[in-house]
């Protein structure tokens, strides 16, 4: 099942929510563009035990 996580872009300032994966691993990391300013951005997702996701960006 997806869950969704936010983070705000750090180019242009917008709160960008994505769907995680929880079971693609409790640890993942991966580039997406932000769907507002295009600019690509690393996402880091960290997955707890008891199913709390953190998500963490920079900008690439």
């Amino acid at each position: 099942m997806l869950e969704e996580a936010a983070y705000r872009c750090g180019a242009c300032g917008e709160e960008i929510v994505v769907e995680v994966d929880p079971t693609a691993g409790a640890e993942q990391e991966y580039v997406e563009d932000c769907p507002v300013c295009c600019r690509p951005h690393v996402l880091r997702v960290r997955v707890a035990p008891d199913g709390r996701i953190e998500l963490d960006s920079e900008p690439e």
